[in-house]
C-alpha cells in the first residue's frame, strides 16, 4: 500500500489496464452543487481539457528539486527541448471560464465539471461524481508534457506523488454523454483547447482508478 497526504492509493491487477492506481476519496471531500440528476453521470464520459503546464501547482517541489540539482530558471534541461526552467513554468494559466460557459449556451449538455488543481486528478474528479459512482481514467490518453517527465525524472518523483500533486496536463474535466463525447472534443478544439476522452463514470465508491504504465 502506498499512502500520499490525504489519499490511499493501491496497486491492482484485477480487469485492464494490468497496473492501476486507486485513489480513495479524501474525507475533506467538498461536493459541488450541480443541480443535473446524478443518474445521467452513470452513462458518462471523463473529458479532459488540456493544461498548460503547471498551473502555479507544486512549486515548492520543484524549487526544491532545481535547488538540490543545481538548476536555476535559466537552466535548459533537454526534455525542455531548449526553453529554460523559467519559460516553461511561467507560461500563464489557461482559464477554462469562457469556453465552458459558450459551450453549454451551445447546448453541449455537462452532467458534471472539475477544476484540477492543486491535488491533481485524485483529489479534484472525484468531487463532481454522485453517490455509488467512481471514475477510471487511462493516462495514456492525453499526451504528456515535457515539464511533468523532467520533474518526474530528475526528482525521482513517484507516480502517484505526481499525479497527487501536478494536474499532469489535464487542467480541467468534463463529464458528458457518451453520444456527446465527439461533439464536446470539436467544440474545446475549435476554441483552441486540446480536449481528449480520458475515462468513464464507473460504479464505486467515490474512487479515482488510473491506468498507469
Amino acid at each position: 500500500m502506498l499512502t500520499v497526504a490525504n489519499k490511499r492509493a493501491v496497486l491492482c491487477s484485477e480487469g485492464k489496464p494490468q497496473k492501476c492506481l486507486v485513489f480513495t476519496k479524501p474525507a475533506s471531500t467538498i461536493w459541488l452543487g450541480f443541480a443535473w440528476e446524478l443518474s445521467k453521470r452513470a452513462n458518462c464520459v471523463a473529458v479532459g481539457l488540456a493544461s498548460s503546464g503547471v498551473h502555479s501547482n507544486g512549486f515548492s517541489l520543484v524549487r526544491k528539486i532545481a535547488g538540490d540539482l543545481g538548476f536555476d530558471w535559466n537552466s535548459q534541461p533537454e526534455k525542455l527541448g531548449g526553453q529554460t526552467l523559467g519559460e516553461v513554468l511561467l507560461t500563464p494559466t489557461t482559464i477554462y471560464v469562457k469556453p465552458v460557459l459558450e459551450a453549454l449556451k451551445s447546448g453541449l449538455e455537462i452532467h458534471g465539471m472539475a477544476h484540477i488543481t492543486g491535488g491533481g486528478l485524485p483529489e479534484n474528479l472525484p468531487r463532481c461524481l454522485g453517490a455509488n459512482q467512481s471514475v477510471k481514467i487511462d493516462t495514456s490518453s492525453w499526451p504528456s508534457l515535457p515539464i511533468f517527465d523532467w520533474i518526474a525524472e530528475a526528482g525521482s518523483v513517484a507516480t502517484a506523488d505526481m499525479f497527487n500533486t501536478f494536474n499532469m496536463g489535464i487542467g480541467f474535466v468534463l463529464l458528458v454523454d457518451r453520444r456527446e463525447v465527439e461533439q464536446a472534443v470539436k467544440w474545446f478544439e475549435s476554441q483552441g483547447i486540446g480536449a481528449f476522452a480520458i475515462g468513464e463514470v464507473i460504479e464505486g465508491n467515490g474512487e479515482l482508478v488510473m491506468g498507469v504504465d
